[in-house]
């Protein structure tokens, strides 16, 4: 469904002694339905690699193709969900999610319907006419999430979007974002540095090299599902973060030695 292949990014003029590498050579493919996170090293390109995927930021070369289109800039089927809060401080949760309609240009009577459904979806029902001041973080969250799912994207990035959210609240937002996934039958793509995030949602999980960022290995997920935070502590799960960290740090020893 979702073809990356290719995919380069140099930051400046390529070539010059000032320029940075940000991706090479990188290429995945991403299945209907399937979720798949990509973690790496810190500065590897992982969030670069999203931004070209929602057609945000143009690539060097290399191509992303949804369904065999071409993406070269934002697209109706591809929702984002980024760390940082985008909610708008001004407008209640139900106006948030239904400012999100209105960009993704749908009539205007049928936004409340559609906001009030997908609010209710992740857990915001009785919080619909509240702003985001009167929200804790997590919930302010579910209203990014909202306003994403509400155009009934095909696919749904996800950029670190529990990194400012406290461990119990992330721990939370795991468990609904599965529950999400199972019930929007869409297609979901995570950015994390959590191995624990990365084992517990993803069918497949691409580990990328340090910069410049290309694929080092695609852990196809072992664990059976459904899966909870429940399952952590098992021996499992343990060895499926602990591959996760071996090639990681694997990773940071040779950027180690690049350094010294």
């Amino acid at each position: 469904m979702l073809e990356v292949q290719g995919l380069c990014k140099t930051w400046g003029d390529p070539g010059s002694e000032s320029s940075t590498q940000a991706l090479r050579d990188f290429e995945v493919s991403v299945g209907e339905g399937e979720f798949v996170t990509v973690i790496g090293p810190s500065g590897c390109g992982k969030s670069t690699f999203l931004e070209i995927v929602a057609g945000l930021e143009p690539a060097t070369s290399g191509t992303v193709t949804l369904n065999g289109v071409a993406v070269n800039g934002p697209h109706p089927d591809i929702g984002v969900v980024f760390q940082q809060d985008a909610t708008f401080p001004w407008l209640t949760a139900q106006q948030n999610v239904e400012f999100g309609l209105e960009f993704s240009g749908v009539p205007k009577r049928e936004r409340p319907a559609r906001a009030r459904a997908v609010l209710e979806m992740v857990g915001l029902a009785d919080f619909a006419g509240h702003r985001p001041a009167e929200l804790s973080g997590g919930m302010r969250q579910r209203v990014n999430i909202a306003r994403v799912l509400a155009s009934v994207p095909k696919v749904v990035l996800m950029d670190e979007p529990f990194g400012a959210l406290d461990e119990q609240t992330r721990l939370l937002l795991s468990d609904e974002v599965l529950r999400l996934w199972r019930e929007s039958g869409a297609t979901f793509v995570l950015i994390t540095h959590s191995l624990n995030e990365a084992a517990l949602l993803s069918d497949r999980i691409v580990v990328m090299s340090s910069r410049p960022g290309c694929v080092k290995e695609i852990v196809q997920n072992p664990l059976p599902r459904p899966r909870s935070v429940n399952q952590f502590a098992t021996e499992e799960f343990t060895a499926v973060t602990h591959h996760l960290w071996e090639l990681l740090q694997d990773e940071a020893v040779e950027k180690s030695h690049v350094v010294a």
